[in-house]
């Protein structure tokens, strides 16, 4: 991968400007569309990786002796010391775009390693036009399902999945969806990742005492109608949460699960009681990330009987009876070779009533609540991302993924 601007720079020798090489790195970085950028120094180099649609791939590699001047530069613009050199620092700053002056939120992360400090710049760009449940993945009857359940007037919206699988976006997508004048919506999150107009946002900060607990404690005294926390994390934040929504409130919030199904023994983990529970959490999100294909170097696949046999052995058989016929990329300069451009997110919708809500009161297992919720209509998450899979939308290797994850 050739990433132009930050090539020239480097090509440019002594007259290379460390204000031009960071700005470059920012610049590719968005024109490759990678969502971080990362500066991992070895024994005579720095290697630069841009993260593309979720994968790392190597951009370039500079000298040194140049990176004490590149990292310092990255510590003034996100307001950090520049004389730390032994303790982790979090920072962010604003970049905009040469050509347009389109700003670009960029988070910074800083940490001390074997070699020297390591650095992490993610690079987040708000786009309106993906704020919409149709274009993150959502079948219609999921987002239905959804629509439903967040304009309750109280109850829990859940997302889940393990990090980096979405569950941040899905949140604002409903946030933005239910953001009108006639509601008061305010946020607690660690990071705030996106600003959004007519939204009070909250950036949570343990070291001052600002913990997800605490905040949404002072958050009830602000009138609110609607709150996201950006995480339950624990059992002390996970109390507060469902006796809000317990009191009127409709709350959106985030977990760490496998699966929708594991969400509702998580929060028996945390020592809520089942019966606050099955009344207060509304619907569980699960989902995952994978690659879309390039729609440029989109072409049939037809698969071989050795192919067939080895996915009958992990799919089910009515899956793959009806249809031969998936889709690949074959890589092309739009898409950098790699035959994927984008991600879209595969999810599970678990609505939690009737015969639902009577499992978690019965303290059932995960495997028997995730039963249940089949019978009662939900699509798995393999099913999901199947179903996309013969819609040529992504391939079945990016699928298969998810049985690993």
């Amino acid at each position: 991968m050739i990433a132009t601007h930050t090539q020239r720079e480097l090509e440019q020798g002594a007259k290379l400007s460390i204000i031009n090489f960071v700005d470059c790195l920012v610049e590719d970085a968005y024109h490759l569309r990678a969502s971080d950028v990362h500066l991992d120094p070895e024994d005579e180099q720095v290697q630069i990786r841009f993260r593309i649609d979720g994968v790392l791939h190597d951009a370039h590699t500079f000298r040194r002796e140049m990176y004490a001047e590149v990292l310092s530069r990255i510590k003034i613009l996100a307001h950090l010391r520049t004389d730390e050199h032994q303790a982790p620092q979090d920072g962010r700053f604003r970049y905009l775009l040469r050509e347009d002056r389109k700003p670009i939120d960029v988070r910074v992360s800083i940490i001390p390693t074997f070699y020297e400090e390591n650095a992490v710049m993610r690079l987040l760009v708000d786009q309106e036009e993906e704020f919409a449940l149709g274009n993150l993945g959502f079948s219609e009857e999921n987002q239905k399902k959804i629509l439903r359940a967040i304009h309750k007037p109280y109850g829990m919206i859940l997302a889940t999945g393990p990090t980096g699988s979405g569950k941040t976006t899905t949140l604002y997508t409903l946030i933005k969806i239910l953001n009108t004048r006639s509601v008061s919506i305010i946020t607690i999150e660690d990071p705030v990742e996106y600003a959004i107009r007519g939204i009070n946002q909250i950036q949570a900060n343990p070291r001052s005492g600002l913990t997800f607990a605490n905040g949404l404690r002072s958050i009830l005294r602000q009138d609110p109608n609607i709150i996201m926390v950006g995480e339950i994390r624990d059992a002390e934040t996970a109390g507060i949460a469902v006796n809000t929504a317990l009191t009127g409130h409709l709350l959106l919030s985030t977990l760490h699960t496998n699966d929708a199904a594991t969400t509702l023994p998580r929060l028996l983990d945390m020592k809520i009681e089942s019966y606050l529970i099955s009344s207060t959490v509304n619907i569980a999100i699960g989902q995952r990330l994978v690659r879309k294909i390039c729609s440029r170097c989109k072409k049939e696949k037809e698969i071989t009987p050795a192919e067939a046999k080895s996915l009958r052995e992990v799919l089910p058989a009515h899956l793959l009876e009806t249809q031969q016929t998936f889709y690949q990329g074959h890589g092309c300069q739009k898409c950098g070779k790699s035959g994927y451009q984008g991600r879209i997110g595969v999810q599970e919708v678990l609505l939690v009533d009737g015969p639902v809500r009577e499992a978690v009161l019965r303290k059932a297992t995960a495997d028997k609540i995730r039963k249940v919720a089949i019978e009662q209509g939900m699509v798995p998450m393999f099913e999901d991302g199947i179903a996309k899979a013969k819609a040529g939308i992504t391939t079945l290797e990016e699928v298969l993924r998810l049985l690993h994850e």
